[in-house]
């Protein structure tokens, strides 16, 4: 079986940032002018006035401060609430691909590889913009790839289950190189009307190449062991999809966008996570202790807080499990690769880390990596 090593990685971050005091500037606009414009069913019980948002609530719930977003001025309309994305024509790249694109660009420049010397690219991310083509397979025309192409959907997981989808075939020597790219528009698919998460979400795409370390150019990451993990759950979900239109639910349906039931998934995910990081250490014979990074999903900091603290057996130091969520907010399978990205130049040969995300299905990914 061929080693394989993560050889490069690459962000593409949005130009344009939302802050929680415009986030709730806009919410609250929205929620005053519902309020007033169902005054008489609010006053007889039958509907809820919308409570307002505050930055303090959203900095306490998850530790956000902002996001990036491809479209801000859709999403801070409130008399519209959510992104305003041009169509683009048949013959133009998707807003997915050219997101990853970008991202791919910095991971191969790292890699110091060109589109053609990979043989397999991986879409995987949470949500896709169509059906078919595969956005994949577009990726891998625009970037001159070889081989072949596919989409993939763990949620967010995506990531980690797409590194080791990549890793299995280039251990058996089915592929040589892969790229599995990340582009996740979470804009989109999350309903900023709703207080309870509507500053959870933000957008970006990353990107990892995995190679053959016979044919990998130092320094590099040793991809050591990968484990993925599902459990089948109602409590994240997005009810949307192409038999939409044959069930007569066209109209504006809450749960035909991001929901979930937050206290169940802190319940039940929570040990989830902490005993497969804990079982996949110690099947592979390491001490959590001699981790030096934990790259985990940024979903919420109380989560990934209490995952540190199991997992170690102590509080992390904030560089031994770097916190890049303050910032970008929630980017689905992308949470981990970018605090990957950014926050792993700095270890030493030898320093030993694991790359983890979770989220809907139950699904849960991990890759336990060594600097070379």
């Amino acid at each position: 079986m061929k080693n394989v090593v993560i050889s490069g990685c690459g962000v593409f971050t949005p130009q344009q940032i939302v802050t929680n005091d415009e986030l709730v500037a806009t919410f609250n606009a929205y929620a005053e002018r519902f309020n007033a414009a169902h005054a008489e069913e609010i006053a007889a019980g039958t509907i809820a006035a919308k409570a307002p948002s505050s930055t303090e609530f959203i900095t306490s719930a998850s530790g956000i401060e902002q996001r990036y977003v491809m479209d801000k001025t859709g999403v801070l309309d409130p008399d519209r609430m959510f992104p305003r994305l041009v169509p683009r024509p048949d013959d133009q790249p998707s807003i997915m691909a050219e997101m990853a694109l970008s991202a791919a660009g910095e991971a191969l420049a790292m890699a110091g590889l060109e589109g053609g010397d990979i043989d397999c690219v991986l879409c995987a991310a949470s949500n896709h913009e169509r059906a078919y083509p595969a956005i994949a397979v577009e990726i891998q025309q625009l970037l001159g790839a070889g081989g072949f192409a596919f989409d993939m959907n763990v949620a967010c997981s995506s990531a980690t289950f797409g590194i080791q989808a990549a890793a299995d075939m280039i251990r058996t020597g089915s592929v040589r190189r892969a790229l599995v790219v990340n582009p996740e528009i979470c804009s989109a698919h999350l309903e900023w009307r709703d207080r309870d998460c509507h500053f959870i979400f933000g957008d970006v795409a990353t990107a990892v190449v995995l190679e053959d370390a016979d044919q990998a150019a130092a320094p590099y990451f040793r991809l050591q062991s990968t484990r993925c993990a599902t459990q089948f759950s109602n409590n994240i979900r997005n009810n949307d999809g192409f038999l939409r239109r044959t069930h007569d639910q066209m109209e504006d349906r809450r749960d035909m966008q991001f929901v979930q039931n937050g206290r169940k998934v802190f319940k039940e995910v929570l040990p989830m996570v902490s005993a497969h990081i804990q079982n996949h250490l110690e099947s592979e014979g390491v001490a959590a202790d001699s981790l030096k990074r934990l790259w985990l999903h940024q979903a919420n900091q109380t989560m990934n807080d209490y995952i540190g603290r199991k997992v170690m057996g102590r509080t992390p130091a904030p560089e031994e499990q770097p916190n890049i969520l303050k910032d970008y907010a929630n980017t689905s399978s992308a949470g981990s690769i970018i605090a990957f990205a950014q926050h792993s130049d700095d270890l030493a040969p030898g320093a030993m880390g694991l790359i983890c995300s979770f989220g809907a299905g139950y699904s849960v990914g991990s890759a336990l990596v060594e600097r070379v």
